[in-house]
């Protein structure tokens, strides 16, 4: 009875640490605020579950020699840099935007245009790279938003309003080509690969 009920509290101690590891990946890949129900939905968990955990990381983070910060706001929760640290990240931010965009960047940005909308995996899948930061600074720039997908748990990905604007066209179907690259067959057939 002592060794069954040991191995249950290991079990349930491996699984907590489990939910604790990859709501911090989620947390950290994150682009915005993520509600509970979010975070439940992607983790195929249970709130029970994701509470602890959110805590836990709440202990972990929020110290006085942390760069990172776990905030909380109602039912929503983000990890963000250190208020402490907010001059040194504003300054970093800044020159991040405000550069020229780097061929990775312009890349992304173009695959947007013409798959849009687009989740990260489609666009990993099409650009063979890990596209995280590339998208992160393009949606800092402006040029890029995030929505929720209802049919999918992943974000789409698409240009904003601003970069069309920018662009000088009333719509992306201006772009060079747009009809026969939008649909593309390589494009097509890349993305079904990844459904597989």
């Amino acid at each position: 009875m002592i060794i069954e009920n040991s191995m249950k509290i290991k079990n349930c101690k491996l699984k907590i640490m489990s939910v604790i590891s990859q709501l911090e990946s989620i947390l950290f890949v994150a682009s915005k605020p993520l509600a509970v129900k979010k975070i439940v939905k992607v983790l195929n968990a249970v709130p029970e579950d994701i509470m602890p955990a959110l805590e836990a990381l709440r202990q972990k983070y929020n110290q006085p020699n942390s760069g990172v910060s776990l905030l909380q706001n109602n039912d929503e929760w983000q990890l963000t840099s250190s208020g402490e640290n907010r001059e040194i990240a504003e300054q970093f931010v800044k020159a991040e935007i405000s550069g020229e965009l780097t061929r990775p960047q312009l890349e992304t940005l173009t695959v947007i245009s013409y798959c849009g909308p687009i989740t990260k995996p489609e666009l990993e899948q099409i650009r063979g790279v890990n596209c995280s930061l590339i998208l992160r600074n393009l949606m800092m720039r402006g040029l890029v938003k995030e929505n929720d997908d209802p049919k999918n748990l992943l974000p789409a990905y698409e240009v904003t309003m601003d970069y069309v604007r920018h662009l000088g066209l009333t719509s992306l179907a201006q772009l060079p080509e747009y009809q026969e690259l939008h649909r593309h067959e390589y494009i097509t057939k890349a993305l079904g690969e990844l459904e597989v």
